[in-house]
């Protein structure tokens, strides 16, 4: 009996230590990302194979983009950097393509279990505030290294529906299970992690949904200087439901205007971009 209250004890002092010690960890993490680029388009608009495959390339290359995570045990701040953006020549067929720096921030506040979310919507910032779910992982018995880190594997699996917009016309709703693996270390002990991942018993180094890849290439860890780690305020207010419902009929007022120009004649070209 005595035995395994002294085990008992040695546990609690552990988990206790390790507690402590994830609330003290500070650092800035750099992570590079990848968009798998599927292109479909109208088969009317008289895009060439070539064509379409530089597009296809353009798209990809616009979409590596950099972003940093400053994070401690208890909050989170995640936003892209801002890059100078150097002029482009067109391609032998004539095309450019260029994706703005994104000025989107997402805050995560863990001890309150709350996010902000900062982005904008046809010219418009919008705030989205609401509570913070955690995802819902299953740890994997795989582990790789990432740089110095011994790293661990977790899946998330999510059912996915999707609407879309063909002619100007909404489509049947299709429903796809979405796996997401990630990489985390117990190296660096605080839940927080890349965009929307978090709930990991380590940081997650490493995403990958099948479209969209997010791969740390730095991390500093309690760096000297103060960490501004605080909530965006710019914006207009609104709760996660209220903006998806906000988004979807902006998106159906687009679709319109762009099936109200294809009755009136001219060009058009029409391409779907998956991922």
């Amino acid at each position: 009996m005595k035995s395994i209250s002294k085990n008992l004890l040695v546990l609690v002092m552990v988990c206790a230590f390790a507690k402590a010690y994830s609330q003290q960890v500070s650092g800035v993490a750099t992570y590079q990302t990848q968009r798998h680029i599927e292109m479909k388009m109208d088969s009317t608009s008289g895009i060439t194979s070539d064509i379409q495959k530089t597009l296809q390339e353009q798209l990809r290359k616009q979409f590596q983009k950099e972003y940093t995570l400053t994070f401690n045990g208890k909050k989170s701040l995640w936003k892209e950097n801002a890059t100078l953006d150097k002029p482009q020549a067109p391609s032998s067929n004539g095309i450019q393509i260029q994706v703005s720096t994104s000025n989107d921030e997402l805050f995560n506040n863990i001890e309150e279990q709350s996010f902000t979310n900062k982005t904008n919507l046809m010219g418009k910032d919008f705030l989205i505030e609401d509570s913070l779910k955690k995802p819902e992982w299953k740890l994997e018995k795989e582990i790789k290294n990432i740089g110095q880190y011994t790293c661990f594997k977790a899946t998330l699996t999510e059912e996915k529906e999707t609407i879309n917009m063909v002619n100007g016309e909404e489509t049947a709703p299709t429903k796809e299970t979405k796996v997401t693996t990630a990489w985390y270390t117990l190296d660096i002990p605080v839940q927080q992690g890349p965009d929307r991942f978090w709930g990991l018993p380590g940081l997650i180094l490493e995403v990958n949904d099948g479209k969209m890849a997010m791969m740390c290439t730095k991390v500093v860890l309690n760096p000297s200087e103060k960490l501004n780690i605080t909530a965006p305020t710019k914006g207009k207010k609104v709760s996660a439901e209220e903006y998806e419902e906000i988004s979807t009929a902006k998106a159906k007022e687009m679709m319109e205007r762009y099936q109200t120009k294809g009755k009136k004649g001219g060009n058009h070209i029409s391409i779907e971009i998956q991922g």
